[in-house]
């Protein structure tokens, strides 16, 4: 283990033992010396949650209110969706007398942490003196369902929503190894190898528990989310097919129906679903907004921006439709409209990701009325909040990174020569995010041979589950693994890789995989598709990071969040494709943002040649080519090239130190040319 990566372990460990002998202390009421062991944690710039937690327990019992409240504070702003602490501010505001804040702050708890039974029994209790049956019978439903499931699975579901998944993992294990057959289990299970990024797992998992209860429309709605994550699209729409008929006028089963219709690709059908669920809900904002997808997708633009601006008209602080506007990157907030979002994200009672959304949306609004410093401010604030619930570790992405050095040297490389499926199908596009690989990704699949398909979670599965196989009883770990793997099995995986992405294809002999994660996998991919095409997109490091700064992105690009973590990783991934290069020559093309702006069709000829295949015009007017693109460049790829997207950051280049300084002078020397 490389010493960098042990001493972060190591103080992570320590850590955890200052918290566990605090909590001792806490539960033989030695309030004030907890509080005297939690101030040294507390002066960190970014304190533990669970010290700050602590605190907020102590302060309560020592009958110090706002104090409590504060940390409390300080808690939420770090971790917005921590379910204890909402539980524990409902008790303080509970002792205040506050009863509708106490509720507020107990009925959040429960939804980021189902297994809280204490949030539920005092919201009922609560609830009965304010007699509001309805409400009343709705936790109530809820606690009778938390109580049914057996104690261990509770503890799961904790576990889970403090996001301490590889506990919860071990506990759900021991409880399945003595009950195999148990669905909330098994749901449990998958619910955490899909955190996990383990999609394989979750999908037998979730396949076993809807074989064995048909009925449980829980499992089954897990399963149809499992395919999706797994692009197992047509897998989805079957499942999702069966819900709807077992009951037809239920209409969160159509929306589910409409979007795995989305998913295949038969929009069409999608928004026939859609607009008969509005026919029903006219004014439901996530339907109108999930029309707006579909119609963005299928490339009317106008009509999606149409559906957006009628989602907000019904549901003013919908943010989801805001940012759904500004990711068109066409789209330009008026006056009132900037104003509206800058009133609605101070609103505290606004929801995590609606404020997340609106944040985003500023961030774009401001840029486009050339604010810079409001822009700005809107995306760090909007960046700062997604951090705060992000697991992501910059030093350890580094050390993982290190590892494929260090395991898949040249001794690696000889010892692994021809071997693996030997199909010369796929195209692997990959780098960082908002490089340019959906505009190289759109070029290349003009061309009659070429199937452009989506960003393909294969190989970043393969990884995971590669991760915790088992060698002569022990875990290596990956890449660890790797030179244990026989040449027959690496070639079941190459294959696999084929067969499983054909769902994708169309009939092109060549499709194309813009996962852009993947250059983290480069020999995984040698081994077992060693005639694969791999094309590295890059773009000036400024201008590529600060882009993936402005994106919100659904899921895995968690390093964006955060200026100096963006440009740590920019280094990283240039220091591992320089090794790949050494490793591997001329089985990668590099390809920059900037040549394919400045000479499209050289560059366009250079790709075809290396993926060995005649020159096409269609390739040169690739902005004519009609299909579907899912990525946040769609609208962008459906014009021409230009110049739009250079030197972006300049004007925010007060911003960018910390950016700056984490790139070093070499590599900004190196953008420029010096």
């Amino acid at each position: 283990m490389p010493v960098a990566f042990a001493a972060l372990m190591q103080q992570e460990n320590n850590v955890a033992d200052t918290l566990e002998e605090i909590q001792r202390r806490i539960v033989a009421k030695e309030f004030k010396s907890a509080l005297e062991s939690l101030d040294s944690m507390l002066t960190q710039k970014v304190p533990p949650p669970d010290a700050l937690y602590m605190q907020a327990i102590c302060y309560r019992y020592t009958n110090q209110l706002q104090l409590a409240l504060k940390s409390l504070e300080r808690l939420k702003q770090l971790s917005p969706d921590h379910g204890r602490a909402h539980q524990e501010e409902g008790h303080t505001y509970r002792a205040l007398g506050k009863t509708q804040l106490a509720l507020r702050s107990y009925e959040r708890a429960s939804y980021y942490n189902p297994a809280l039974e204490s949030s539920l029994r005092a919201q009922i209790e609560l609830l009965k003196k304010e007699d509001q049956p309805d409400r009343v019978g709705r936790a109530q439903s809820q606690l009778d369902q938390l109580l049914n499931l057996p104690k261990p699975l509770i503890a799961v579901m904790d576990l889970i929503s403090q996001g301490k998944l590889l506990k919860a993992e071990g506990l759900c294990r021991k409880f399945m190894q003595k009950v195999p057959q148990n669905i909330e289990g098994m749901r449990l299970l998958a619910d955490i190898g899909i955190r996990l990024g383990v999609l394989e797992d979750a999908e037998f998992l979730l396949e076993s528990a809807v074989s064995l209860d048909p009925n449980n429309t829980e499992a089954r709605i897990d399963y149809i989310k499992a395919l999706r994550k797994r692009q197992k699209y047509t897998k989805a729409l079957n499942q999702a097919e069966q819900l709807a008929i077992s009951a037809p006028k239920n209409l969160q089963f159509q929306s589910i129906l409409a979007i795995e219709y989305m998913q295949t690709g038969d929009f069409e059908t999608a928004l026939e679903k859609f607009n008969a669920i509005l026919k029903r809900l006219p004014e439901d904002a996530v339907t109108l907004t999930s029309k707006g997808h579909a119609l963005k997708t299928k490339g009317d633009g106008n009509e999606a921006i149409a559906s957006y601006r009628k989602a907000i008209h019904h549901h003013r602080s919908h943010g989801e439709a805001y940012y759904s506007l500004a990711n068109l990157k066409t789209y330009r907030f008026n006056d009132r409209e900037i104003l509206s979002m800058q009133e609605m994200v101070e609103d505290s009672g606004l929801s995590f990701m609606d404020r997340v959304y609106l944040n985003f949306a500023l961030g774009k609004g401001h840029e486009d009325a050339k604010n810079y410093t409001d822009s700005f401010k809107y995306y760090q604030q909007g960046n700062l909040l997604k951090k705060s619930q992000s697991r992501y570790n910059a030093e350890k992405m580094a050390q993982e990174l290190l590892a494929q050095k260090e395991f898949c040297n040249a001794e690696f490389f000889s010892s692994n020569k021809n071997i693996g499926h030997k199909d010369r199908d796929p195209i692997f596009i990959l780098g960082l995010p908002r490089a340019g690989s959906t505009l190289l990704e759109q070029i290349l699949s003009s061309h009659s041979e070429i199937d452009g398909t989506l960003e393909l979670p294969n190989i970043l599965s393969l990884s995971q589950r590669l991760r915790r196989l088992r060698f002569e009883n022990e875990v290596p770990g990956y890449p660890q693994i790797l030179p244990f793997l026989k040449s027959e099995k690496l070639k079941e995986y190459g294959r696999a890789f084929i067969e499983d992405t054909r769902i994708h294809r169309l009939e092109a002999p060549f499709f194309i995989d813009k996962m852009p994660n993947n250059f983290r996998h480069i020999a995984l991919i040698k081994l077992i598709l060693p005639n694969a095409k791999i094309i590295d997109a890059r773009r000036n490091p400024l201008d590529c990071c600060f882009s993936g700064f402005k994106q919100l992105f659904a899921e895995g690009q968690e390093f964006t969040y955060d200026l100096h973590d963006i440009g740590q990783y920019y280094c990283n991934y240039i220091d591992l494709m320089n090794h790949w290069d050494k490793m591997l020559p001329g089985f990668i093309l590099r390809v920059n943002n900037e040549d394919v702006i400045n000479d499209l069709e050289g560059q366009v000829h250079r790709m075809l040649d290396f993926c060995d295949l005649k020159f096409q015009e269609a390739c040169l007017n690739f902005h004519l080519t009609k299909r579907n693109v899912r990525t946040p460049s769609a609208e962008q790829v459906r014009q021409p090239v230009s110049r739009s997207g250079v030197d972006n950051w300049k004007p925010f280049e007060e911003f960018l130190t910390p950016l700056k300084e984490s790139l070093g002078k070499e590599i900004l020397e190196s953008s420029m040319g010096v």
